[in-house]
């Protein structure tokens, strides 16, 4: 077959793979110390060319788990195979782009940034013409930032949204449009992971065990606390995600994740956490100084557990534990309601408990496909055994937390009818038993937070325990 005489020049970043190189890049430099903010900032000021510089020199990505354009790839590859020379050109870094088009195998040549020149917008334009003259290349490209390059060349070819095909026709009568699809308020709420705000539901503990259900004033507390509490999780959640972009691409159902399968824009996702960080904070500051700062203290635990505790066997555990029990201190907090002992006590251990099925099911699920490690944590497939020992007992002394706090004088004082919470006894002793077993089977949710409100009979047994309760009062 003859070969095509004009060469196909092809943008990296949001073109052939979803994803942006400099802000992962920055992501992974960020997790490996959270120092380098600062020296990035001081590199900013010599330059984008140079920032991208100083950060390739620092990092390592995995090129071969980037999620590409898998129909814009083929696409490429039939260019190729009909003779067309195909050139990579990009703003990304010398090095990281050299890495792609190695991995690929189809670039006959890589235009890049070095640590002098951005190659962007107008820079790239001038770039290309001047190699191959104007009009004389056809070019790929996915933002606005390609508009020059579009006018310089042959024919436009855009991957992306139908605002920028418009604006490439504005500067190019041939267009080539490979369309993106996406509900962004969908994959907001996804990455969110906005069900995962039933957990902040513990709030209201404080306020149920307390006989104060009733009053609007505490509800209403607790209704704010909750959502600031939500918010504040939820930029947690997507911190953590654009964090662990690496390992979740390798997991067999995270990398489906938007920040991972690069659905949703890192960039978008960094301006999201800010501001999801500001309203937690607006709907904090109408709150109680104790709940503020009980707040602040959990999410700095969780920025402590994402960067790396969560890598310390055993340490991650009773982090997850004291984090869940955090909510319901903050529940308190929020409504001027003093926590008993046996409350935070039973919290602590049943959490605990919750936390090791969570681990356990993970390596459970690790050991059925044959892998013998997880991936960025601190365990192998041989803690099994001693992590669901670990677990059950954490289970069965939260059970008997309860069972002696129903058998002192404070359960007479607070409840009427304090013989009616011995059903909560049973109810629990066979919930957390159940859930080992199933945790045992392989048939437990990788998070037993979710299976505990998914799941119809555990749903029956929380809707059981609060009418215990409200009867007992």
């Amino acid at each position: 077959m003859a070969k095509m005489s004009v060469p196909l020049c092809v943008d990296l970043d949001g073109t052939l793979t979803a994803t942006d190189l400099l802000v992962e890049s920055f992501l992974v430099l960020v997790k490996n110390n959270p120092v380098y903010i600062l020296l990035c900032i001081v590199w900013l000021l010599q330059g984008k060319a140079y920032l991208k510089a100083q950060i390739a020199k620092r990092v390592s990505i995995d090129v071969s788990v980037l999620p590409y354009n898998t129909g814009f790839v083929d696409y490429l590859r039939e260019q190729r195979e009909n003779g067309r020379d195909l050139y990579l050109c990009t703003a990304s870094n010398q090095q990281f782009a050299d890495q792609i088009a190695s991995h690929f195998g189809f670039f006959k040549g890589v235009l890049a940034s070095d640590d002098a020149r951005n190659l962007s917008g107008s820079n790239k334009a001038s770039a290309l013409a001047q190699q191959f003259g104007v009009h004389g290349f056809d070019y790929c490209g996915n933002a606005r930032a390609d508009v020059p390059v579009w006018k310089q060349a042959r024919q436009a070819i855009v991957v992306g949204n139908r605002h920028i095909a418009a604006a490439a026709e504005k500067v190019n009568e041939t267009i080539v449009f490979f369309e993106q699809k996406r509900s962004l308020l969908r994959l907001t709420i996804k990455e969110m992971r906005v069900y995962q705000w039933v957990k902040n539901l513990l709030i209201f503990v404080p306020l149920l065990a307390s006989h104060r259900f009733t009053e609007p004033a505490s509800l209403l507390a607790e209704g704010v606390a909750f959502f600031s509490f939500s918010f504040c999780a939820s930029a947690v959640y997507l911190l953590n995600d654009m964090l662990d972009l690496d390992s979740d691409r390798r997991h067999a159902k995270k990398c489906k994740r938007p920040f991972a399968s690069g659905q949703l824009s890192l960039t978008y996702g960094m301006g999201l956490t800010v501001a999801l960080l500001i309203a937690s904070a607006l709907l904090a500051s109408q709150l109680e100084v104790r709940f503020q700062i009980v707040l602040c203290a959990y999410f700095v635990a969780t920025l402590a557990y994402s960067f790396k505790l969560k890598r310390i066997m055993l340490v991650d555990v009773f982090t997850l534990a004291a984090l869940y029990t955090t909510r319901i201190v903050a529940g308190g907090a929020a409504a001027d309601i003093l926590l008993s002992d046996w409350l935070i006590m039973f919290s602590v251990m049943i959490f605990l408990s919750l936390a090791m099925v969570k681990r356990y099911t993970e390596l459970d699920a690790l050991l059925r496909n044959g892998k013998m490690a997880a991936s960025g944590r601190g365990y192998v497939t041989h803690d099994l055994g001693i992590l669901r020992s670990f677990g059950t007992a954490s289970g069965y002394v939260a059970v008997l937390v309860l069972a002696l706090y129903l058998n002192s004088s404070d359960v007479r004082v607070l409840y009427r009818h304090p013989h009616a919470l011995w059903v909560l006894f049973g109810l629990l002793l066979y919930w957390i038993s159940r859930v080992w077993m199933l945790a045992f089977r392989g048939e437990m949710h990788d998070d037993p937070i979710v299976y505990a409100i998914k799941n119809r009979f555990s749903l029956l047994v929380i809707l059981l325990c609060v009418a215990t309760v409200i009867v007992a009062v």
